[in-house]
């Protein structure tokens, strides 16, 4: 059983970034057998490499995608095949504007061309599960990845009532990673820890495939799905490059928002990649206890790291920084919190979005009080700031951001549910 368990710990994906190919057996065993005695403390951490196994030996595509390629990648890739530069061109066509799904549509494209492509591309990396509605039109969609877990994608149509541009806002949110690392104690996307990061292809894919299900076209992109994005920082800007690209999907930075839970020596790196995005701090505490309490990433880049890299992005960029404010009762909605957070917005000169908490199953935190949440409002506001308290759409399934995909790979036995605290 030991023996069977080691093998398959040793070709599991999910085991790979400890285990170099380059390491010699013996310290390849050394590492399964960390992993083994963390099994046997935690059988979850069996099913779940078990489960993994499982589908990346049958599923897992043996391409990359095409989607996943930057212009440059691609021109790069076109001339070493051979072919003339403007191939690529031809092909990002069929990509973005066209929106193929088959190389084999390209029909511009030399016959041999086509077939050199679809023996070493895909394109589209995930599949569709189920969309659920909401009565206010917000809808959930449900993607299954290659390799056999779950991402949720939120569409979010313009509030009835807006007029101008606003009134047709087409908004989704985006997922980053599956599940999440930084474990924050409100939130659904940590509650089974951390798989892996997204993939270029499968950040723009969620996009691609919201547009294709809805037939709307999507001109607004938050960052707020499951995930960390700056811990995914690499495909995070490659595919930036892609959505914003005048080549790719088009769209104005102006409107994309990323969306962080504070870590300060990536914000300075995305301050200097050179569009206009926008930039939106998870900050749900406005001091270092409160922040500590349900925040553990704030013990390693306190509130005044997290501002320094602040007023470091606002050297490049223009654009109002958005602090987003989870009001949880007895926890960080009292008028003191109101008026320090109102100080903080002053001194970067940012906005401040407040949401009232969405319950999460496993998790005992509840929202307070319309009255104090409006209460804690007007505190801020009347400091000058920018306020909006957000009444969460999609709350009734499960869509509202926190609650991203946690019930689906639960229900299938992906990962364990979720324990009550306390």
């Amino acid at each position: 059983m030991i023996l069977e368990c080691l093998n398959r710990l040793l070709s599991n994906d999910c085991f790979r970034p400890t285990l170099s190919y380059s390491l010699p057996l013996s310290s390849k065993i050394r590492a399964s057998s960390r992993h083994l005695s963390e099994i046997s403390k935690n059988p979850c951490l069996f099913h779940n490499s078990c489960y993994k196994h499982a589908v990346s030996a049958t599923e897992k595509p043996a391409t990359q995608s095409l989607r996943g390629l930057s212009k440059e990648d691609l021109e790069a890739y076109v001339v070493s095949a051979g072919q003339k530069p403007y191939r690529a061109k031809q092909i990002l066509e069929w990509l973005y504007q066209q929106r193929v799904e088959d190389i084999e549509e390209m029909s511009n494209l030399p016959a041999p061309m086509r077939d050199k492509l679809a023996s070493e591309f895909h394109i589209n990396s995930m599949s569709h599960v189920e969309t659920s509605g909401s009565e206010d039109t917000t809808r959930k969609f449900l993607f299954r990845l290659q390799d056999g877990r779950y991402v949720e994608t939120v569409f979010i149509p313009a509030s009835k009532g807006l007029k101008g541009k606003q009134s047709d806002r087409k908004t989704i949110c985006v997922s980053s990673q599956v599940g999440c690392a930084y474990g924050c104690k409100f939130c659904a996307s940590g509650l089974a820890g951390f798989t892996r990061n997204l993939t270029a292809d499968e950040i723009i894919g969620q996009m691609m495939m919201v547009e294709k299900l809805t037939g709307e076209s999507i001109n607004n992109i938050v960052f707020m799905g499951m995930g960390e994005p700056l811990a995914n920082i690499k495909n995070l800007i490659k595919a930036l490059e892609i959505i914003t690209g005048h080549w790719g999907l088009n769209i104005g930075a102006r409107h994309i928002t990323v969306s962080t839970s504070g870590l300060a020596p990536m914000i300075k790196k995305l301050a200097e990649f050179p569009v206009p995005i926008r930039l939106a701090i998870s900050l749900h505490g406005a001091t270092d206890d409160v922040r500590d309490l349900i925040m553990p990433v704030n013990k390693k880049w306190q509130i005044k790291e997290l501002f320094d890299s602040l007023h470091y992005w606002r050297t490049f960029k223009k654009q109002k920084i958005s602090l987003e404010y989870i009001l949880i009762k007895g926890v960080n909605d009292s008028k003191e919190q109101a008026t320090i957070l109102a100080k903080r917005a002053k001194g970067i000169n940012a906005k401040v979005n407040l949401i009232p908490y969405n319950t999460v199953e496993g998790l005992d935190w509840v929202r307070p009080s319309e009255e104090v949440c409006y209460g804690f409002r007007d505190i801020v506001a009347d400091a000058g700031i920018n306020t909006t308290l957000r009444l969460e759409k999609g709350h009734d399934i499960n869509a509202a951001c926190g609650q991203l995909r946690l019930k689906k790979e639960t229900a299938e036995g992906i990962i364990p549910a979720p324990v009550k605290a306390g």
